[in-house]
């Protein structure tokens, strides 16, 4: 992929990344969605197809683009609408499907999304190639509290499909974690057992980096002296060698293609500056362009003033 100059570019939140063609789709669905009639949900619905029709079997840019749009429209009324005019359309059903996930995270009630279900394994039944359908329904299994053998069977049918699927290692990175019923152990076990098979520039290439970062928050939130001491994680070996494995290829031009590796590059950017090794750090900002991601910045703070101080403080003195 290629990456743009940070030198006068202002910083922006963008959702969709690079995908300028994403871009202009969520810039038309902001002016044509704010209507409910029929008219306006087939036109959205003819311009999602176009955009998810290009490029057949590139599950990785379908996937980011699929979650892009679910968290979009999760307060519209137009995945229903599409669902229920077109139900053998598998775009409108995972659409569907993950904007109720995603609402039913945000408002912390997984009841909420058992029709998702559902719909995820009809979908699935007219697009069995498609390991959306799965990645959707993990993401149900992780709300809901699955049991692992029916979790970890979904997560294979994903892998049977797209072997390295971004979205799915992520998903089974949160299941397992401590905060949703599993163990600090579970997510080792889990991370290294996928080191140790994965590409470099695999598109789940950051899972090992997450699962520093979410570690590191997870300090930062027993507040006290342990907030205090937070940064000495970075100087714990398992850390710093994640952080050292990454930190000088990633940011080299078309190391990274994944259609996330923009989300990636914030990532590691972020621990960089956790970690103080700002003139590593510096590099991954010139990278980015100027492109943020909310996460991890929000978590400190507005996620652009975050951003931005941390630039600043990655490039004093270079």
């Amino acid at each position: 992929m290629a990456f743009l100059s940070s030198r006068r570019r202002r910083t922006r939140l963008a959702p969709e990344l690079d995908d300028q063609e994403l871009g202009r789709l969520l810039k038309s669905l902001r002016a044509t969605t704010r209507t409910g009639t029929i008219a306006t949900t087939d036109l959205c619905a003819a311009q999602i197809t176009r955009l998810l029709d290009q490029d057949p079997g590139d599950w990785d840019r379908r996937t980011h683009r699929l979650d892009v749009l679910a968290d979009f429209l999760t307060a519209s009324h137009l995945p229903r609408s599409w669902a229920a005019r077109e139900p053998r359309s598998a775009d409108a059903l995972v659409l569907h499907a993950w904007t109720m996930v995603a609402d039913a995270r945000a408002q912390g009630r997984p009841e909420d999304a058992s029709e998702a279900t559902d719909l995820c394994l009809r979908a699935a039944e007219i697009a069995p190639d498609d390991p959306t359908p799965w990645v959707t329904l993990l993401a149900v299994a992780r709300l809901q509290r699955w049991a692992q053998p029916q979790a970890f069977g979904v997560w294979n049918e994903v892998l049977a499909r797209d072997r390295w699927n971004r979205e799915a290692y992520l998903g089974m990175l949160g299941y397992l974690s401590p905060e949703e019923g599993g163990s600090r152990i579970q997510v080792l076990e889990f991370v290294d057992t996928l080191c140790a098979r994965m590409p470099a520039n695999a598109p789940c290439a950051g899972i090992e980096l997450t699962a520093q970062v979410l570690q590191y928050h997870s300090v930062l939130g027993r507040g006290g002296f342990e907030a205090l001491v937070a940064r000495n994680h970075w100087s714990h070996a398992m850390a710093a060698q994640a952080l050292d494995r990454v930190a000088h290829t990633w940011p080299q031009p078309g190391f990274l293609r994944h259609a996330k590796a923009l989300a990636d590059l914030n990532l590691l950017a972020y621990a960089l500056m956790a970690a103080d090794r700002r003139r590593d750090a510096a590099p991954v900002f010139e990278a980015l362009g100027g492109i943020v991601t909310s996460w991890p910045w929000h978590l400190g703070g507005e996620a652009l003033a975050e951003y931005d101080q941390a630039q600043r403080r990655a490039t004093v003195g270079l």
